[in-house]
């Protein structure tokens, strides 16, 4: 019998999983179906470090293909708790003019590394003053922040997702979901994450992983009780965006990559999950 509800959810993919070249990353986008496009670097330059004039041929292009960005996936938040509380709020403010200027409203961030002698407790307060510095500029430039549960960083974990979402609370710092960064950090997603985090549950970020390796795999091929989560979103009216980012070819310090044809079969994968549980992508 077929799923009674339906819904349609926004497609889009972190474009320089694909390729370097921007013009590479709208054309694969456009065959998949999508016509948004998350932001991370161009052209091998993370948009933190994009010149004001890359940032306007980015758009250019993009205007071009008929693509419009879903988020700007910036680093932020991606450096260890010693640098001074500052420093990100000054990188943050030059990436809320890249969102500006892309015309999108999220812009993904982290919550810090540690030490390796340190403990998550030992940096709680540092972070929650970093993190609610930044969401007061947030607040201010009418942006919403999306904290991704990356592993190793004080947000790794449901409970300290919550406790970051709780002790900030700001309209303007939300959650993007993982399902495959919660197995690498020995979390079963749905079981023991969803019903905490959905009430901050604002994108979702689209990769699974085998829980006895870390290894990303698309959709359906992990440990990361993805279709229970897809399901479990869709019974709840979730009508956000679902960005792919693969990371199936190589990761680095700052993303994956993936390369046009793996990024194509984890589309591929994550539709054929969507299509069965009556979720369009558009």
């Amino acid at each position: 019998m077929p799923n009674a509800n339906t819904a349609t959810w926004t497609l889009s993919g972190f474009g320089d999983e694909i390729d370097p070249d921007p013009a590479v990353q709208a054309a694969v986008m456009l065959a998949l179906g999508a016509k948004h496009i998350e932001v991370r670097s161009a052209w091998g330059t993370n948009v933190v470090e994009l010149e004001p004039g890359q940032v306007a041929k980015l758009k250019e292009i993009l205007d071009g293909a008929g693509l419009t960005v879903s988020a700007v996936a910036s680093p932020i938040g991606k450096v260890d708790i010693s640098l001074p509380a500052d420093h990100e709020v000054e990188r943050l403010r030059r990436i809320i003019g890249v969102a500006k200027a892309l015309d999108t409203r999220y812009i993904r961030i982290f919550s810090y590394f540690r030490a390796a002698e340190q403990t998550p407790e030992e940096i709680r307060d540092a972070v929650m003053e970093r993190m609610a510095l930044l969401a007061a500029e947030a607040e201010k430039a009418g942006v919403v922040l999306l904290h991704e549960n990356e592993k190793d960083i004080y947000g790794d974990t449901p409970e300290r997702v919550l406790d970051l979402m709780e002790t900030v609370g700001s309209p303007a710092l939300r959650a993007a979901w993982d399902n495959a960064n919660f197995v690498q950090v020995g979390v079963k997603p749905y079981t023991d994450a969803y019903a905490m985090l959905r009430p901050y549950l604002e994108y979702l970020q689209v990769k699974d992983a085998v829980a006895g390796t870390g290894e990303v795999v698309p959709t359906g091929h992990g440990d990361g009780e993805l279709e229970e989560t897809l399901a479990a979103l869709l019974a709840d009216g979730y009508t956000g965006f679902a960005s792919l980012e693969p990371h199936l070819a190589a990761q680095h310090e700052l993303g994956g990559f993936s390369g046009p044809q793996a990024f194509g079969e984890a589309a591929r994968a994550f539709r054929a999950v969507t299509d069965k549980l009556g979720v369009a992508l558009a």
